[in-house]
């Protein structure tokens, strides 16, 4: 997925290139800088994460608040566009904000309680403590043994690198992403299993496959307008 995401992506910048190249030709007249073009820094994003993310209401919210927002740039609203605009999108973020807490409620699934029940059970005492505010925040393990983390980004990055960690039981990542990202590197003989409470965000599993490991991670993650990256790339060696 996170290919087909890097595909989309490189065939827009494409079509941008051409555009110009076009432009600067003479072969074309394309006018890319239209009443409201800067909506596209929304709207485009927005219909890529619609096709490539798991997690939709957030990526329809946006993509419907970018049209609202172009539409309210050509004047469509007529008189006072701009606050019928603002106003609109406020209705959009809040039906988008009662739809994801009622699909969350309604689809909680057997694996969500089990990560609540492990989340629950598991002692902050004996867990890592991880912040990134407004900067960024690494913690690599290098033949350490991991005994659970609890992760927190606001307007920041935190990354936990576990890829040369040592297991010796089930263990607890606590993630908190606002406004940030949390980017989780785990080995590939590791079990994950996951729940998510995010509002306008989620977590994209990039590993390869499932695994059947021996032990298992339980991530319990949630915030808003941010989201949690879980990958098992190799590490290089050097």
């Amino acid at each position: 997925m996170k290919q087909f995401k890097a595909i989309i992506w490189g065939l827009a910048i494409i079509a941008l290139g051409v555009i110009f190249g076009g432009n600067a030709l003479g072969l074309f007249n394309f006018d890319v800088f239209f009443e409201g073009w800067w909506t596209l820094f929304i709207i485009v994003p927005s219909a890529i994460s619609l096709i490539t993310d798991k997690e939709k209401i957030s990526s329809l919210v946006f993509l419907a608040a970018g049209i609202i927002l172009l539409l309210a740039a050509q004047g469509v609203f007529g008189e006072g566009s701009w606050n019928v605009a603002w106003k609109v999108i406020l209705a959009v973020f809040l039906v988008g904000l009662g739809l994801s807490i009622i699909v969350k409620s309604v689809f909680h699934s057997n694996n969500d309680k089990e990560v609540e029940k492990k989340v629950k059970d598991a002692d902050d005492k004996t867990m890592d403590a991880q912040t990134a505010v407004f900067s960024g925040s690494e913690r690599v393990y290098n033949d350490e043994v991991f005994s659970g983390s609890n992760m927190v980004a606001i307007f920041g990055g935190a990354e936990l690198d576990l890829r040369k960690a040592k297991f010796t039981k089930d263990t607890v990542i606590k993630a908190f992403a606002l406004f940030g990202g949390v980017e989780i590197k785990v080995p590939e003989d590791v079990n994950i299993k996951s729940k998510s409470g995010f509002i306008f965000g989620g977590i994209s599993d990039d590993r390869k496959g499932e695994s059947k490991g021996k032990y298992t991670i339980y991530i319990d993650a949630a915030g808003g307008f941010g989201g949690i990256t879980i990958s098992d790339k190799p590490k290089q060696k050097k």
